[in-house]
Parts: C-alpha cells; sequence; structure tokens
C-alpha cells in the first residue's frame, strides 16, 4: 500500500512537467510573427495588431469565471500596466467566450485600466491556442512573439515582467 501511495504521489507531482513538454494545445511559438488580428476595446477602440509595431504590447487571454486568471490580472494592472505605463507599451486583455456587455459589467467591479476586448467566438484565441487560461503573449517591437506563457505562476509572471521591461528600454532608445 505505501508503494501505490508513493507512485501516487510521485505521478501527481512529475505530471504537470510532462503536461508542459507534451503541450499540444499552444498554436504558435517564441520567435514567430504574432497571428494578425483586429479587436474592437470596452471604449470602442479598434486596435489592429499590425499597427502596433514599434511597440512592446501584452496579450493575456482571461476568462472572468478563471480563478487563475483573476489572480494574475491584478498584477497585471499594478505591476505592469500602472508601473510601466508608457505609449511604447500596450496592455491587451482579451475575454476569451465573453460578449461586450459581460466584459463592461465585469470591468465596472474590477477597475482595470489597461484595454479589455471580447472574443466571444474565440476567432482570436484560437489563433494563439486550442485550449486553457490565463495565457499570456509578449509581442516585441518588430511584432514577433517574444514570450508565451500558459496559466499563471509568480516566477514565470516576474519573468515575463523583466522581458517587458528590457523591451521597453530597447524600444525607447534613439
Amino acid at each position: 500500500m505505501t508503494k501505490f501511495v508513493s507512485l501516487l504521489v510521485l505521478l501527481v507531482l512529475t505530471l504537470p512537467a510532462f503536461a508542459q513538454q507534451a503541450d499540444t494545445t499552444t498554436l504558435t511559438k517564441v520567435g514567430q510573427q504574432v497571428p494578425n488580428f483586429t479587436v474592437t476595446t470596452l471604449e470602442g477602440k479598434t486596435l489592429k495588431i499590425s499597427e502596433l509595431k514599434g511597440k512592446v504590447v501584452l496579450i493575456n487571454f482571461f476568462a472572468t469565471w478563471c480563478g487563475p486568471c483573476m489572480a494574475e490580472m491584478p498584477n497585471v494592472e499594478k505591476d505592469i500596466w500602472q508601473a510601466l505605463k508608457s505609449e511604447k507599451l500596450v496592455v491587451l486583455a482579451i475575454g476569451r467566450e465573453h460578449s461586450k456587455a459581460e466584459l463592461l459589467k465585469f470591468n465596472k467591479e474590477k477597475g482595470f485600466t489597461f484595454s479589455i476586448a471580447p472574443d466571444p467566438k474565440r476567432e482570436i484565441y484560437s489563433q494563439f491556442a486550442k485550449q486553457y487560461i490565463p495565457r499570456n503573449y509578449v509581442i516585441d517591437k518588430d511584432g514577433k512573439i517574444s514570450f508565451q506563457s500558459m496559466g499563471y505562476t509568480p516566477e514565470d509572471f516576474a519573468k515575463m515582467i523583466e522581458l517587458i521591461k528590457a523591451q521597453l528600454k530597447e524600444v525607447s532608445k534613439p
């Protein structure tokens, strides 16, 4: 019985590592051009990813019912958007399977100040992944994916912040 329990514990502890190695849900790769899309934010502003070259862009896919997403988003607001805000940084949170009305209600309660846009039919999300949220993608000044993550861990989030800071310094050079 103890061998069985030990084996079960070992399996539970190693399963996430195997899941990440065999990830078939991510459709993009670091270094590739960001998939082309256009969104309309809750404020009615149209953003075309192709027109954001020259800037550092953070794309965050989330859902209002997702616990890890709700743990992450206040950190996106405080540690990225408020801490690093500049005309060279765009933070875009895309609500997977959410309507504009749902997201307006959600943001009225939460008060996030970065751009939020709906993706009710997964039209944008499906260019990046098959499933799982939250997902973050950092797009460099040349429109290439320089970072991508699935799920939320403080370690990955810290790596993402450092990368964004470095890229903002690069974009700000004369």
